[in-house]
This record gives C-alpha cells, sequence and structure tokens, in this order.
C-alpha cells in the first residue's frame, strides 16, 4: 500500500496551525501524521500522554520546547525526538520565530476528528471540556505537570 498526499490537497486547520496529512484509516492502521506550526508565546500541546501510541516529532524549522517525563529540552531543525507511550509530554514553539514540526503516531487511533475538534476549540466554536471528554476515543489524557508549569520562556 502506498500512501501520497499532496501538499495541495492536505487539509488545513487554519486556526490550530495543523496540517492533516494521513490517518489511521488511511495508512492501513499503521500510523497517523500531521504536520504543524507552533506561533512564538503559544502553546503547542499542554502536558498530556498516549497509553497507545508512541509519537515521532521531526523539527523542519524553528526550534519546539518539549517536555518529556519531568525533562525540558529544545529540538532545532533537523532533531527528531520519539516518546514511547505513556510518557507525559507538551510542546511550544522556543524563540522568536514560528516553530515548523512533522508529527507521526504510531499504534495510533484516528487522530483527525480530534485536530477538527480541537479547531473549534481554538475558533470559539467548540468548548474546551467537550475536547477533554474525547481522552478515550482518540488516545490523549492530559495530566499535570510541575515541570511545564514552572518552566522559563
Amino acid at each position: 500500500m502506498t500512501v501520497l498526499i499532496r501538499a495541495t490537497e492536505a487539509e488545513v486547520l487554519s486556526a490550530s496551525g495543523v496540517t492533516l496529512l494521513a490517518d489511521v484509516p488511511d495508512t492501513s492502521g499503521h500510523l497517523t501524521s500531521h504536520r504543524s506550526i507552533f506561533q512564538p508565546g503559544k502553546e503547542g500541546a499542554p502536558p498530556h500522554l498516549h497509553h497507545e501510541a508512541a509519537e515521532l516529532f521531526f523539527v523542519l524549522g524553528g526550534s519546539l520546547r518539549v517536555l518529556t517525563g519531568d525533562n525540558l529540552t529544545v529540538l532545532n531543525p533537523g532533531d527528531f525526538l520519539l516518546v514511547p507511550p505513556n510518557t507525559p509530554h507538551a510542546f511550544e514553539a522556543a524563540g522568536d520565530e514560528p516553530a515548523e514540526v512533522l508529527f507521526v503516531l504510531t499504534q495510533a487511533k484516528p487522530r483527525f476528528g480530534y485536530y477538527r475538534l480541537l479547531e473549534g476549540a481554538y475558533r470559539g466554536d467548540t468548548d474546551w471540556d467537550e475536547v477533554a471528554k474525547t481522552s478515550d476515543l482518540y488516545d490523549n489524557h492530559y495530566v499535570e505537570s510541575a515541570a511545564w508549569q514552572t518552566r522559563q520562556s
């Protein structure tokens, strides 16, 4: 099975900066992938974990501050990070320019519905409580993190 998603055909969620590439049904269950652009000073994702999915980060441009467990690190263009299942993580742009990142989740549940729900929350059309109610459906479980709350920009 070959999957080709042309840039001109990818669904772009402009409020959240997400471009949907391929989801679990498109890849016969192998993976889901999207590209995100995070603006400086705005959190990309709060601390969360996935029970089933491993998440790959590949930085295309800018810098990304990432929490993994209790550790904070900054990823730069060309850096690769794999976060295993059940590992709390969070991320945001680091520095003064947007961070562009390719994400791939393996052993994932279909996630494009989650990103569309987030888009509605960013636009103010969906309540954030609705997003929180989908934890099991999309394997995206929010957690508390002292290391993330006390980070320095």
